[in-house]
């Protein structure tokens, strides 16, 4: 039971999510939107311009980026080698005199008083550790002979820097040894000092470093030695070798990469002391949209500030200027479509030269529309009072010939002849029933099935009743809206019908008489039911009534027949096609009348 309500809903639904459809697709297709986006369109090359141009200055400024990291690298290099070199300075100072019972003392003394100092070590020329500020001082004491420092040495080179075998307190460390050597140049063993790599990394308070940049310190390898973030130095693809080619060869090496943790930097690096040691800067690589952070205001705000104010001084000068007086105008249009023609759109005077024209030209269409208007009016309501006259005419007239034809009814003597005059008269009474329905209803043009049937069945069953016979008649029909041509082979069909069920069925002993009219879509039925004892074979198959139902019939597009009734008597049946200009409507059930005779 609840299905139809439900289907019902969702028909509800649908169509009101079809109307907002509509609705919507209609305001993507008004004028006001299709403005909207030819502005936009048209006021986009500039914000696009200063776009493009902002981002050419971002591409500048990214570049002049790398140049200042590339230079805080250069001067970081610079400066770590100069207090490198202040170390081997101080190395050749001291190598002559790193001899005697003292050495160790004086060493000791000068570890303590130097910063950036974890050891100093005087070796003799066969690798053997003769002095030293401490006994770890170089790899815990002992010999170093077979130290690839030391054969470096050896070998003819002045100063060595390289990483230190030993680790200090303070981390990793860095190894300088100056060669020492005798008159004539004979070596004569290596002064070393182990300085701790932590003073040498490079100060990340220098202003000029790009916002989260990190330093460090790498061998010749590429491997970090220490730096300020690890992280910031552990490339996600490839290893740092290939920079320290370039370093090597310019001095400096800048390039990109992306860290583990997927962000893209920039780096640059630089030699810091000889082919040993190198000094590496990295800095976060400025996004695709960092040109927009770096001048927010005039790369991005201004603009889209810019393109926003001159979209919508456009969009409101549209408004104020065309789309409120065409929406004014559409609102006068829609009181006309619902015929209501004595409004004027007089507001309109105050609008642009066009939209007034078309405001007046409105105006004088509804002014035309609503005298012809009024000009149909007055000529149809003649036509209905013509018409209406004409139904009442006929419908007298019709009463005259009844009138007439039952008094040569009474006038006869003949039971046949005067049996014809009253089924003649009866069938005139219902063309008078006809016209007499039409002039007294509002619609002159149309009539209601149900009403007519009722009023008709009611009027022959009463004929019955000046002849003595008890007759209970009831009326089942349907509503259907017919006109007349429809509506007399209708009557014509059920006065013969009634007709026959008076001879055949009520003659001498009354009974029920039922009428059904029913309305199945393009189909119609008309029944006669009455409870006699049923009309005789050759009755049914002839008979001037017999062939008019047929004739009726036919005029309807459909057939007649005369069948028996279940519980007994007969059923006479027309099954015809519903006319085209019908309406359907809820069915109803009438009783017409109740006669009783007077034995």
């Amino acid at each position: 039971m609840a299905a139809p309500g439900l289907f019902a809903g969702w028909g509800r639904r649908l169509s009101l999510g079809r109307a907002r459809t509509r609705a919507s697709t209609q305001r993507f297709q008004g004028i006001r939107f299709r403005l909207g986006v030819a502005m936009a369109v048209a006021l986009l090359p500039i914000f696009v311009l200063s776009i493009l141009q902002t981002q050419a200055a971002f591409t500048d400024q990214a570049e002049q980026r790398r140049v200042d990291l590339q230079q805080a690298a250069e001067r970081t290099a610079n400066d770590t080698r100069a207090r490198i070199d202040s170390a081997q300075v101080l190395l050749q100072v001291l190598s002559p005199e790193a001899a005697g019972p003292f050495c160790p003392a004086r060493l000791s003394d000068l570890t303590r008083r130097l910063d950036g100092y974890a050891g100093l070590s005087r070796v003799s020329a066969t690798g053997d550790i003769v002095c030293a500020s401490t006994p770890e001082a170089l790899n815990g004491g002992g010999s170093v002979r077979e130290a690839d420092w030391f054969r470096r040495l050896r070998n003819g080179e002045t100063v060595v820097i390289t990483r230190s075998a030993r680790t200090t307190s303070a981390g990793p460390a860095l190894l300088v040894a100056v060669r020492a050597q005798r008159p004539l140049g004979v070596f004569d063993g290596a002064m070393a000092a182990v300085i701790p790599l932590s003073t040498l990394q490079p100060d990340l308070a220098d202003r000029s470093l790009p916002e989260g940049a990190q330093a460090a310190l790498t061998d010749p390898e590429g491997r970090i030695l220490v730096a300020t973030d690890p992280v910031a130095f552990d490339l996600k693809k490839g290893d740092l070798t290939g920079w320290v080619e370039r370093a090597r060869s310019s001095a400096s090496a800048v390039f990109e990469g992306k860290d583990v943790s997927g962000q893209r930097r920039d780096y640059a690096g630089a030699a810091l002391a000889g082919r040993d040691v190198y000094v590496l800067l990295s800095a976060p690589s400025p996004g695709w949209l960092s040109w927009a952070r770096l001048n927010p205001i005039g790369a991005l705000l201004l603009p889209l500030a810019a393109w926003l104010t001159a979209f919508a001084a456009v969009l409101l000068l549209s408004e104020r200027i065309v789309i409120r007086w065409l929406d004014y105008l559409e609102r006068v249009a829609a009181i006309y479509a619902r015929g209501r023609f004595s409004v004027r759109p007089v507001q309109a005077v105050n609008a642009p030269s066009e939209i007034r024209i078309l405001a007046k030209t409105l105006d004088e269409l509804a002014e035309t529309i609503g005298s012809r208007d009024k000009a149909l009016t007055d000529a149809l309501s003649e036509k209905d009072a013509l018409m209406r006259e004409i139904h009442h005419r006929v419908k007298n007239n019709l009463q005259i010939i009844s009138s007439l034809l039952s008094m040569q009814q009474r006038a006869l003597t003949d039971a046949p002849a005067k049996a014809a005059l009253g089924d003649t008269r009866q069938r005139i009474s219902a063309l008078a029933l006809i016209y007499r329905t039409l002039y007294q209803s509002e619609d002159i043009r149309h009539a209601d099935a149900r009403d007519f049937l009722t009023e008709l069945v009611g009027q022959l069953v009463a004929s019955d009743i000046s002849m003595g016979r008890m007759v209970e008649s009831a009326v089942e029909a349907d509503s259907l809206i017919v006109d007349p041509d429809k509506l007399a082979p209708l009557a014509l069909w059920l006065v013969e019908a009634v007709t026959n069920a008076q001879k055949h069925a009520f003659a001498k002993r009354g009974g029920k008489l039922v009428v059904r009219f029913k309305v199945d879509g393009a189909t119609s039925v008309l029944e006669v039911q009455d409870d006699g004892p049923g009309a005789p074979d050759e009755a049914v198959s002839a008979g001037v009534g017999r062939t008019l139902m047929g004739a009726f019939a036919k005029q309807l597009r459909g057939e007649a027949e005369i069948v028996g009734a279940p519980g007994g008597g007969t059923i006479a049946r027309m099954t015809f096609a519903t006319p085209e200009a019908s309406t359907p409507q809820q069915p109803g059930t009438f009783v017409v009348s109740r006669g009783l005779s007077s034995e």
